[in-house]
């Protein structure tokens, strides 16, 4: 086959879908990879290391969507000013938006006989935590999280004994124990502030403290708090008013404040009212990893920084971005992993026996099937309050702690495994 890797054309994308060292092995499988000249440039991956890896760089990305029988992206489909242009039978592989792509879009790539899978759509079981973007991509948002609220922050977050005196930990509050919750007390940590960490499922008070911050326990009915994925559930407007009184005291106290908590395809919950920022200290940071889907805190503006009573609140919509050389790395392993378990002796085998296949194909064989939204209804009753991607339940190590696959991710919620083991 020729796999193709086009530029990517979102605002500040700076990723690539497909990194030097992965194009090597795929190539060593016996396909070719046809790359736009430059894609891997914002990402610190020069032309002359993808032609040393065996790839053909080509002039333009139009002419790899010509050549190509499959399109690896970062982003694709509903992302940017309108489609790309895939040819009829193409294959489309990356983070296409399933959420946002209109009805409009997905007819036209069933038009097009384009079988588009969508990274998002990962399900939940053991083979496929390889394959899980959204968990890469939100731990390495949680990371980035940290560090640039810390930049902003007009103190050091350690604490320090000095001649002239104690300097006091900086205090981090991180709300969403998910992929990004957990890598964003996790860093808070090595950083030597004082961490501590809310979820509205208790079960996951052993992952927070495992990183060695403290969990906030808040005077609130949870136990019917999550479903049987371990995803919370929507509460009642009365839990939610409770909630936001019993959390105006610890975001006063805090002076930086990590908010993960969104819904898959439904505007985030507003969990930090205006009045609880203008009790906050003068220089304090939030940072809002919400803030795509209407951000968790009610200044939010998306890709816009707000000043408000001398707090400031940053609403970024793709941090990972600016990690792109590792970003790039994990996601372009996700994509070989899910493009490997399409392959049967080396040809593409579109198997909809298989749970990963079925679950991510939106449109195959000039049909739109959209698989997410058969779930619709569930989806509304039953959302989850996590924060965009959903952890393993096969550790994945963070130094001397680990993120659990009892912890979710599409916001910053935990689960429990649905097969053996399970998946910012």
């Amino acid at each position: 086959m020729i796999i193709g890797v086009p530029t990517e054309t979102v605002g500040r994308e700076e990723r690539v879908s497909l990194v030097p060292s992965v194009a090597e092995e795929i190539i060593g499988l016996g396909h070719e990879i046809h790359i736009a000249s430059g894609a891997g440039e914002p990402a610190d991956f020069g032309d002359t290391q993808y032609r040393q890896a065996g790839c053909e760089v080509v002039s333009d990305r139009e002419t790899v969507f010509q050549q190509a029988d499959v399109i690896l992206q970062v982003n694709g489909a509903a992302a940017g000013d309108g489609l790309d242009p895939y040819r009829d039978g193409q294959v489309v592989i990356g983070q296409l938006g399933p959420y946002d792509v209109s009805d409009e879009t997905l007819a036209e790539l069933a038009d097009r006989d384009v079988s588009a899978f969508a990274l998002e759509l990962i399900p939940r079981i053991s083979r496929a935590q390889s394959m899980d973007a959204l968990s890469s991509m939100a731990s390495l948002g949680g990371y980035q999280a940290i560090l640039m609220a810390a930049t902003e922050l007009p103190k050091m977050l350690p604490m320090e004994m000095t001649a002239a005196g104690t300097i006091q930990p900086a205090d981090v509050f991180v709300i969403g124990a998910g992929v990004a919750g957990l890598k964003a007390i996790a860093t808070a940590e090595r950083l030597g502030a004082y961490t501590r960490g809310y979820d509205i499922r208790l079960e996951v008070k052993r992952e927070v403290e495992s990183l060695g911050a403290d969990f906030v326990e808040l005077d609130l009915e949870t136990e019917d708090s999550g479903d049987q994925e371990g995803y919370a559930r929507e509460m009642d407007d009365e839990f939610y008013r409770q909630q936001r009184k019993e959390l105006t005291r610890v975001v006063a106290e805090s002076d930086i404040v990590i908010t993960t908590a969104a819904i898959p395809g439904q505007p985030a919950p507003e969990l930090v009212t205006t009045e609880m920022i203008e009790n906050m200290e003068s220089g304090s940071v939030i940072l809002d990893l919400s803030a795509a889907t209407g951000g968790n805190c009610e200044p939010t503006t998306a890709d816009e920084t707000i000043h408000h009573n001398g707090v400031t609140i940053f609403g970024p919509t793709n941090l990972t971005s600016e990690v792109s050389h590792t970003a790039s790395q994990q996601l372009s392993n996700n994509l070989y992993n899910f493009l490997e378990n399409l392959l049967e002796d080396g040809e593409l085998d579109v198997d909809l026996e298989d749970e990963i296949i079925d679950s991510t194909l939106l449109t195959h064989d000039g049909t739109v099937r959209a698989p997410h939204r058969d779930d619709s209804s569930e989806t509304t009753d039953e959302t989850a309050e996590t924060d965009e991607t959903e952890t393993t339940d096969e550790t994945e190590t963070t130094d001397e702690t680990t993120e659990t696959a009892e912890t979710a991710e599409p916001n910053g919620s935990a689960k429990e495994p649905s097969e053996p083991a399970d998946a910012e």
